[in-house]
């Protein structure tokens, strides 16, 4: 499994997870950039994602659902505030319902993903994620832990492993 620590910081409201890859940033950063190879990665296992629209650029928006094995869909979306490819995306994630409108019940998370080179244990070329996900309030933050958002989470991590491999 490619997540080596996830961290929990109440006083800043945030959820750190790190992770490592045995490809380069340039090879990760395409699982974020193609809408398609994006899908197989962002659910948890057993909710895959469709991406519906995929503006990658400052200022962009990326909408997406997932669907549960009972076939019920999540709706989200993602405010796309920073590109630096392949190093770092910044952006903000909601929840929305079926026609993409945000759902303002539920927290904003504001995403800061880097990727850096790193070599493998192999010494092969690899990348160090870090996803750090931050939240207005420490509420907020306990809603989605309530919602297990780091079993979720780390489980679309595990998935991308497979990805680069195939």
């Amino acid at each position: 499994m490619p997540v080596t620590d996830v961290i929990q910081d109440v006083d800043s409201r945030s959820l750190t997870i790190i992770a490592e890859f045995a490809a380069p940033p340039s090879r990760v950063w395409q699982l974020y950039a193609d809408p398609r190879q994006l899908e197989q990665i962002w659910g948890p296992v057993g909710y895959p994602a469709t991406v519906v629209d995929h503006d990658l650029t400052p200022g962009g928006k990326v909408t997406y659902y997932m669907t549960s094995p009972e076939g019920e869909k999540f709706c989200g979306y993602w405010l796309v505030d920073a590109v630096d490819e392949p190093d770092r995306l910044d952006f903000r994630d909601g929840f929305a319902d079926e026609d993409f409108v945000p759902n303002d019940v539920m927290p904003l998370a504001t995403n800061v993903y880097t990727f850096v080179a790193s070599d493998t244990d192999a010494g092969q070329p690899g990348t160090l994620a870090t996803y750090v996900t931050t939240f207005d309030t420490v509420e907020a933050l306990q809603k989605v832990l309530e919602m297990d958002v780091i079993e979720g989470a780390t489980s679309a991590i595990s998935q991308i492993d497979a990805v680069l491999a195939g």
